[in-house]
């Protein structure tokens, strides 16, 4: 198998270096290099898949990166045993770890879209995958020393530079590199590829005198079954993320992309009757449903605009839906939308069945969309507005939670204009009261005063708002010249401030804030239950 030799210490550390032995050694690094950063990636494909599956962003990194960690001690201890046949052990871990690792999204996104068992093969992946890089070091360190020997705090030197450098560049390739240019799913599949033809070029080249003729066959017969598992993982790739995103939605899926920020999908039902329900989903979050989403934004927007309403802020809303509300309104004369993703507002701007839907909102002549996220805007924000519409995803998860906080509330507090409006969407107070009730705490820490309403939604169920302004607490009253609306009128919006005594507001709750995200809390343990 491998000729590993014996070498006393003392004379093998004396030993002048050898020209010859240079490039050799160089290539074991070279391969640490590239086994280091194919790990990393490995690592933080399974934390960005989780984020955009589950939501829960610092969740996630928690359990990959601890679970990925203690692994790599796992590993490192029961690779002891395999350095007696190092170059051998090495190659056939990198083979395994480039299949596993190669596949890894492509097997997680399967076990969340048709098993829904995403959470136990994430643990199963993340130890497996950790325990195979965590057994790389040892074998190299080895490799390295059967070349030279030399001191253990150089050797050490040497390679954990290779691998904290290999390290950096991998976190970088990630988002900037192999995301924009091949996705999830066939990205991982790239980074297989290469650690699989790097563990196996050095092992060939390098180490093959040391290797017998059967080891060196069999090694080249496990290199091209895995590559040609990989290669046709990838050529079948987008076929298989097709499928499986279907598999998550009741209703045909009509349009769908991966942005930097979320994926995209919108599903479209049409009924024997002719009538169509088309569905906008935000990283498998319902956004709305075209059969009732007029409840949701005519319950939203128009409230709000008694009084007066010359210039108005939405903050998010990239549908457009909220917008179309808003445009009924002939004195509105300036509307500026914010929205993180503006991939949503070119769908909203280009697909017919949105454009019917917000009445082709974003070619009205005072409508202004600005791409960013609504926090950093409003901190440089100088405008003050009549009217500010928060429409904002759910507090479901890290980077959502900072959009129902004091400090946030504060910066629309300062972006209103005296006798100015806010609606701020709270989600259920139904599903998730404590949650709802939490943004209201929020709003008047943050030197609001507030009136919570809800209405019904089918889509979504009981679904809360809260109006809120910088003086006294505004009347919840529809304009005296608001457009015909189909879901509102005085008596029903009068009625839409009662909550049942089960669902009213509790005694004492703390506000979220930035340090401190509450709502993310409540809604976690809420809407785990539904």
């Amino acid at each position: 198998m491998s000729t590993t030799t014996e070498a006393t210490g003392a004379d093998d550390a004396a030993a002048p270096r050898s020209p010859r032995g240079r490039p050799k050694r160089l290539a074991v690094l070279v391969a640490a290099f590239v086994c280091a950063a194919c790990g990393l990636v490995y690592e933080l494909a399974l934390v960005a898949l989780g984020s955009y599956l589950i939501g829960d962003t610092v969740g996630q990194a928690s359990i990959v990166l601890s679970l990925m960690v203690f692994a790599m001690g796992v590993g490192a201890l029961a690779a002891k045993p395999l350095q007696r046949w190092a170059d051998v052990s090495f190659a056939a871990i990198e083979l395994a770890l480039a299949l596993l690792g190669g596949l890894s999204v492509l097997l997680l996104y399967a076990a969340f879209a048709w098993l829904s068992l995403y959470m136990p093969a994430l643990i199963v992946m993340s130890l497996v995958l950790g325990a195979l890089i965590g057994a790389e070091i040892p074998l190299l360190m080895v490799l390295l020393q059967r070349i030279r020997r030399q001191d253990a705090g150089s050797a050490v030197a040497d390679m954990f530079a290779a691998d904290y450098v290999g390290g950096l560049i991998g976190g970088l390739a990630f988002p900037f590199l192999l995301l924009p240019l091949f996705g999830q799913i066939q990205g991982a599949l790239v980074v297989g590829m290469l650690n699989a033809a790097a563990g196996l070029g050095l092992v060939l080249t390098v180490f093959r005198r040391d290797l017998s003729r059967r080891v060196r066959l069999l090694l080249t017969a496990a290199s091209l079954l895995v590559g040609g598992v990989l290669v046709g993982a990838y050529a079948f790739a987008d076929d298989f993320e097709v499928t499986a995103r279907q598999a998550l939605f009741a209703d045909p899926v009509v349009h769908a992309e991966r942005t930097p920020y979320q994926e995209v999908v919108l599903t479209e039902e049409a009924s024997l009757s002719g009538n169509r329900d088309t569905r906008l989903y935000l990283n498998g979050d319902l956004q709305f449903s075209s059969v009732d989403e007029y409840r949701y934004h005519e319950a939203m927007v128009h409230p709000a605009m008694n009084g007066p309403r010359r210039s108005v802020l939405v903050l998010g809303g990239g549908d457009g839906l909220a917008l179309r509300e808003v445009l009924r309104y002939p004195d509105v004369e300036d509307v500026v939308l914010v929205e993180l993703d503006p991939a949503v507002v070119r769908l909203a701007q280009e697909n017919p069945r949105l454009r019917d839907l917000n009445d082709d909102a974003f070619a009205d002549p005072r409508v202004r969309t600005v791409a960013a996220d609504a926090f950093a805007w409003l901190r440089e924000n100088r405008q003050r507005f009549d009217v500010v519409l928060v429409d904002m995803p759910d507090a479901d998860s890290t980077a959502t939670a900072k959009l129902y906080s004091t400090e946030f509330y504060g910066l629309v507090r300062h972006a209103l204009a005296d006798g100015g409006r806010a609606v701020v969407q709270a989600g259920s107070p139904y599903f998730a009261p404590d949650a709802y009730w939490c943004v209201e705490v929020t709003l008047r820490a943050a030197g609001l005063r507030t009136t919570p309403y809800q209405v019904s939604v089918p889509s979504f169920g009981e679904w809360g708002f809260h109006l809120a302004s910088a003086g006294d607490p505004p009347a919840l009253r529809l304009p005296a010249d608001a457009p015909p609306l189909r879901s509102l009128d005085a008596p029903t919006l009068r009625a839409a401030a009662n909550f049942p005594p089960d669902r009213d507001r509790p005694a004492e709750m703390e506000p979220s804030t930035l340090m401190h995200p509450t709502i993310l809390e409540h809604a976690r343990v809420e809407w785990q239950n539904y």
